[in-house]
């Protein structure tokens, strides 16, 4: 609940819903419709940049960011231009098999991709 309340505190509306509404469930961030958020190995904390484009980025859809963050996020502008959310300066994803609220299939995948964990 005080994870809960911290987030919605530091998201403001106007911004996508998805990444308005990040919570934590069973110790894992999820967005606001429980799609589990996950983190790329290759992406450099706090470079400001994604390493996941092209295909990866079809299969690991990026969080949309907020106007305005406070730590422990923060921002990150794509190639395109879009504002991705990142967690302690990394960029956060979903993934497209993730089907349903709940499921996290792409936790460990090519051991690169991890569920977001406090």
């Amino acid at each position: 609940m005080k994870t809960t309340i911290a987030l919605a505190a530091l998201l403001f509306a106007g911004a996508a819903a998805h990444a308005q509404d990040l919570k934590k469930d069973g110790g894992v961030l999820v967005t606001g419709t429980g799609m589990t958020v996950y983190t790329f190995d290759k992406d450099v904390a706090g470079s400001g940049k994604s390493a996941c484009s092209g295909p990866c980025i079809q299969n690991w859809p990026a969080v949309a960011a907020p106007e305005k963050v406070a730590e422990p996020y923060s921002v990150v502008t794509r190639e395109d231009g879009s504002r991705q959310l990142a967690y302690k300066g990394k960029p956060l994803y979903t993934f497209v098999k993730d089907a349903k609220a709940g499921d996290r299939s792409g936790d460990n995948v090519k051991d690169v991709w991890h569920v977001v964990k406090d």
